[in-house]
């Protein structure tokens, strides 16, 4: 793209202040940088030195007779950076008030805003090479929050040397929020975190440690590292350009936080399991892996030529499967996206099956004609409600693809609220046998016997794959016929099975798994993202009480918690409000939206998500009656960015998905716990499990929201609402 060893990159921030421009300015950038591709040193570029400016390399380029773009010029590197794009003089202040170097400890090029001098304050204790052995200032003043960590400590956490002393006068996480948008990201995020209660020695852990001594001139070689990267791209091509330049504020195209990046770029030894609570990023991850694994596939071998074989990518459901396509083809080219199959794994199965002639109809859930002569045969002792047989068959017998009555009678059936003894499981088997008797008289598989099906014809028949590897999504709601195919579907070896997950957000009715029992082995590739992106704090903390004190496991036997995870913006506290009727609830509904719209806020952003259906489609008649646009959110439909309107969604339709803004609808003690989803099962430790989904699935909704959280309900509230937030979480 350019000529010679000069190259062009591009900082987060010129793509955010690209997107505040005029359009005529935004033509002008484009040919700017199409001139630069051309001839870096070409007379017509206009570089003007910026005498004030706070780094003698800064130049800025014109981009029209009354907008500037700032650009760092390198006396060597053979590189430049776009850093800001503004009206003139806003542009040149910029440059009078920011700095971008490579930091002397980390390595890593940052762009930051230090105060013009140092503040008083930054002479009291914490100030010197250490503060004061007890944290103490003179006077009885409040400690420095940092006085425990030394100069170089805080460089490794990425403070550049030249706000050392601001940091110093930090107190508490108020001070360090009002210096947020002046300190590089990667030194915000460390500090925060450390004031969370992360220990210092972990937050240096996994980060990349350059060279030692850091050449601070040489630009070329800090845009190459991880850190530098979560800010920073190059740019490569014309067509790159242009996708960066047409979305410059979906920045999970382009940049991945460092630890995001390494858990997309590194080479693993076996199957790879992430897990994060929501927000964390987790399937911009699996997106990126998958980018990845066929750009490999696309790189010349061995033998000179592209590698044989696709990247499955898949998860639970056809919205999630659709989303996901939709959104790979925003970063990926399509070379890369023709190695790229994205599917549902039910799909997958039909599609596959259905090639090799398969006799059986596939059902998802019982046959209910088979189900209702099988529970015909009952027997007497013991004596067990319907239920009871439904939970064993999907908790037990399917869980374990169970198909004899000697089987059966060894199973372990750990977790199961009814106790079975080996008599009385010899008297309950010909219920299930009967039913699979039925089936087969139908013609009939149960989803989970095809995939065993599935799994059993390409065992016999490997030359049938052109898998090379699958990057498995929402890795929580498949149960074990799921992973035992996808074991069937892609050979063991590195990089094979790229997994993300999370318990907490478990919403469809499913056993849990233990991936070791399923040949998925992740012993010593496991991971955890804790930083949250999308929600506020104060949305997070409401979200995370739904399912305080309540085991969530981590697909693999284990437990799972959210200690350590934190949101890195904050916001208000989520709003709820209760009201006598559902007319009520919807005009109170009605005139926040519209006060909404009279601040110039579109209603796009704006999703309001409801438990059922029924419920779902009684707002959008209250919303018509206000003159409301909306737009209702389909199973296996794709939202329409351009569509005007409030989306309007049940709770399950929304998972994947983010909005500014979430209104919970309905969140009344009929339909949240559904009383069915907690009536079909057959004792209380299934009935306690379906509460922890029901309260799952309000968590997940609640948590698509990325600056503000509404929770409405009438008649009588739900039990799971939390209660108000608690007088130290108010504080914090």
């Amino acid at each position: 793209m350019t000529s010679g060893k000069t190259k062009m990159a591009m900082s987060s921030g010129f793509l955010d202040a690209f997107a505040r421009l005029p359009r005529a300015q935004q033509r002008g950038v484009r040919s700017l940088v199409s001139r630069f591709n051309a001839d870096p040193a070409a007379p017509g570029l206009r570089y003007e030195r910026i005498h004030a400016a706070r780094n003698p390399a800064m130049r800025s380029l014109r981009i029209d007779q009354g907008y500037r773009a700032i650009v760092l010029k390198p006396d060597r590197g053979g590189v430049h950076m776009l850093l800001w794009a503004d009206k003139h003089d806003d542009a040149y202040a910029w440059a009078e008030r920011h700095e971008c170097n490579v930091h002397p400890e980390t390595g890593a090029l940052q762009v930051y805003e230090p105060h013009s001098a140092p503040p008083e304050a930054a002479g009291r204790p914490g100030g010197a090479e250490r503060g004061s052995a007890d944290g103490e200032a003179e006077g009885g003043a409040r400690p420095a929050a940092f006085a425990a960590l030394r100069d170089r400590e805080l460089a490794r956490l990425g403070v550049p040397p030249a706000m050392l002393a601001e940091v110093r006068t930090v107190e508490d996480d108020a001070d360090l929020d009002a210096m947020r948008h002046r300190l590089p990201v990667e030194a915000y995020e460390a500090l925060f975190l450390y004031l969370a209660g992360e220990p210092y020695e972990r937050l240096v852990l996994d980060r990349e440690r350059p060279p030692e001594p850091v050449d601070t001139g040489d630009f070329a070689a800090a845009l190459e590292r991880v850190e530098s990267r979560g800010r920073f791209v190059v740019v490569e091509n014309e067509l790159e350009l242009e996708a960066m330049l047409n979305a410059p504020l979906d920045r999970w195209r382009v940049f991945l936080h460092p630890s995001q990046r390494r858990l997309v770029e590194r080479r693993w030894n076996g199957p790879a399991r992430v897990l994060g609570g929501a927000g964390t990023g987790k399937t911009v991850v699996a997106m990126h892996r998958a980018r990845r694994l066929a750009q490999a596939l696309l790189a010349p071998g061995a033998e000179g030529a592209p590698r044989p074989g696709r990247i499955l990518f898949t998860t639970f459901t056809r919205n999630l499967a659709a989303d996901i396509e939709h959104n790979l083809r925003a970063i990926c080219a399509p070379e890369e996206m023709e190695r790229i199959d994205v599917r549902n794994l039910d799909r997958w199965a039909t599609h596959f099956l259905r090639s090799r002639r398969y006799e059986f109809r596939i059902v998802y859930g019982r046959d209910g004609e088979a189900w209702r002569r099988a529970l015909d045969a009952k027997p007497s002792d013991p004596d067990l409600p319907d239920a009871f047989y439904g939970d064993e068959w999907e908790q037990v017998v399917q869980a374990h693809g169970v198909a004899t009555e000697e089987e059966y009678l060894r199973v372990p059936r750990t977790g199961r609220g009814s106790r079975l003894n080996r008599g009385a499981r010899a008297r309950v088997w010909p219920v299930f046998e009967e039913y699979r008797t039925g089936l087969a008289e139908r013609g009939v598989k149960e989803v989970d016997d095809a995939f065993r099906d599935a799994a059993a014809l390409l065992e016999a028949d490997r030359g049938a794959l052109d898998y090379a590897a699958a990057v498995v999504d929402e890795a929580q709601d498949m149960g074990a016929a799921s992973w035992r195919l996808l074991r069937a579907l892609v050979p063991a070896g590195p990089d094979d099975l790229f997994i993300t997950g999370d318990g907490h957000q478990r919403i469809y009715r499913r056993n849990r798994v233990v991936l070791g029992r399923c040949g998925i082995d992740v012993r010593g590739r496991s991971r955890k993202l804790r930083l949250n992106y999308r929600t506020t704090e104060e949305t997070r903390r409401w979200a995370a009480r739904l399912l305080a004190g309540r085991r969530i496991d981590d697909l693999d036997g284990g437990s799972d918690d959210d200690r350590g995870i934190t949101s890195l913006t904050r916001g208000p506290a989520p709003l709820a409000r209760h009201f006598e009727s559902r007319g009520e609830q919807c005009a109170f509904l009605a005139a926040w939206l519209k006060r909404l719209q009279a601040d110039g806020l579109p209603l796009r952003g704006v999703c309001v998500a409801a438990r059922t259906r029924r419920e779902r489609d009684a707002v959008a008649d209250a919303l018509e009656e206000h003159g409301l646009p909306h737009a209702a959110l389909e199973a296996g439909a794709v939202d329409a960015a351009g569509t005007e309107g409030v989306r309007l969604a049940t709770m399950h339709r929304v998972k994947g998905l983010e909005f500014d803004r979430v209104a919970l609808a309905g969140v009344n003690a009929d339909l949240v716990p559904l009383p069915a989803a907690l009536d079909a099962r057959g004792d209380a430790v299934e009935r306690e499990s379906a509460e922890t989904e029901e309260r799952a699935l309000v968590y997940v909704a609640a948590t698509r929201a990325k600056k503000e959280l509404l929770v409405l309900s009438y008649g009588t509230p739900s039990r799971l609402l939390p209660g108000p937030t608690a007088p130290d979480e108010a504080a914090d």
